[in-house]
């Protein structure tokens, strides 16, 4: 078991390490590395990389720090996101986990082919109750497909409170592309709150956190558009269903901070590439509420896989990321130059962001957010010619309209993008 090391300037650092970064200033000054060298071969670093078929993982809490506020996260191995996690196709891999929690925890590997009682949700996978404080239970199966995938915890909150992390398993055969660097990029949600009082506000208020909603200025503007027939019927129609075009996430950056493998907005996670590389880049929704649409101005993405499965690929500028999603996409830069990895929440509350760079002096401009949009019909699931099997026939299934207009790849049935 090792962690990745990125040959580019010879800079390798664990998570572990990462977190002793002051004490490593003197050694990298040896290097020739100056403070904001430093500071950025230290952005570049997410968690440890653990590989081969047998694993010791140890779930635990620790202070972290992603606000300027001190709060205890849920962590495994003291990585927060958790360790990832490298197998290979058709090992059968054993991991053994032990819960230093004072409650139960559990570890689900999110899409894994296993046995049942291997699938690690509690009274329901077969014979598992979870993990008691101070147990270990053994995880054992084999490794049946490959791709890009991710684990967390199925007790309580703790998924919220940091257990996450990352599962790429290799093939046993040549995939159907080819790529020359190849780096996760684990998007998830963080709130200081306790998220058990996350959840009461919610059963209170549902729209607690929404501070978009439509307001008499947007009534007014619709009546200017659309005349007021239309806008009254339009109003009316949404009010009988009871539910709002800006219904679109329950809870928002007014208490969350979006993460790129762990590092915050502020901070940014970095990724080093030459230029005229293939570049994999492993995307991996693993928040608890949030929809990212991921963009990298600047460049394509072309999409190739999908929760680990490979497809036709697809050229983008932008798609979408509903919770536990995974999207394996290749860029190619073709210059010297930085680029941002922009990950907006779909209620453009907030952001997630990276930066490919060939350089550690190099930054990338952080573009502005999209303006909120509207959800339309079809968002709410409420296209009943498509849904009723009717009037497909001039429908484009390589791609899929946003609610800004934009446009998406679907790569599978439209309605999952809901």
């Amino acid at each position: 078991m090792s962690s990745i090391n990125d040959p580019i300037k010879g800079a390798c650092l664990t998570r572990r390490r990462f977190v002793q970064g002051v004490a490593m200033g003197g050694a990298f000054a040896g290097l020739g590395l100056g403070s904001s060298a430093l500071a950025a071969v230290m952005k570049q670093q997410g968690p440890e990389t653990l590989r081969g078929t047998d694993f010791n993982l140890t779930i635990g809490e620790q202070v972290v720090n992603f606000t300027g506020a001190p709060r205890i996260g849920t962590t495994v191995n003291g990585s927060l996101p958790a360790p990832i996690l490298r197998w290979r196709e058709g090992d059968t891999v054993t991991l053994k986990v032990t819960n230093l929690l004072r409650e139960t925890s559990s570890i689900h590997w999110h899409g894994i082919i296993l046995p049942s009682a291997m699938d690690g949700v509690p009274d329901i996978a077969t014979g598992f109750k979870g993990i008691k404080p101070g147990e270990t239970f053994t995880y054992r199966f084999p490794v049946t497909q490959s791709g890009t995938y991710w684990y967390h915890s199925h007790s309580g909150f703790q998924e919220q409170t940091g257990l996450y992390g990352s599962i790429i398993i290799d093939p046993r055969e040549p995939e159907p592309f080819t790529y020359d660097r190849d780096y996760v990029v684990m998007l998830s949600d963080w709130t200081d709150e306790d998220p058990t009082n996350v959840y009461a506000k919610l059963k209170k208020l549902s729209h607690y956190y929404n501070f978009n909603e439509r307001t008499h200025a947007d009534l007014m503007k619709d009546i200017k558009e659309k005349g007021l027939t239309a806008t009254w019927n339009d109003r009316k129609m949404w009010n009988q269903m009871r539910m709002s075009q800006r219904d679109l996430s329950d809870v928002t950056g007014y208490t969350y901070t979006f993460l790129t493998n762990g590092q915050t907005p502020a901070e940014g996670w970095t990724g080093l590439f030459r230029k005229g590389e293939k570049i994999r880049l492993r995307f991996i929704n693993g928040s608890a509420m949030t929809f990212f649409d991921v963009r990298i101005p600047g460049l394509k993405m072309t999409v190739v896989a999908a929760d680990g499965q490979h497809i036709e690929p697809v050229s983008v500028d932008e798609f979408r990321m509903g919770v536990a999603e995974t999207y394996d996409v290749i860029v190619e830069p073709k210059d010297d130059t930085a680029y941002t990895i922009f990950a907006q929440d779909i209620a453009r509350s907030g952001y997630a962001r990276g930066t490919l760079t060939p350089d550690l002096s190099l930054t990338a401009t952080i573009p502005e957010m999209d303006p909120v949009p509207n959800l339309g019909h079809d968002d709410m699931g409420m296209n009943m010619m498509n849904h009723a099997g009717h009037d497909m026939s001039g429908m484009d299934h390589s791609q899929h309209q946003m609610p800004d207009g934009k446009m998406m790849p679907v790569c599978r049935r439209p309605e999952i993008w809901i």
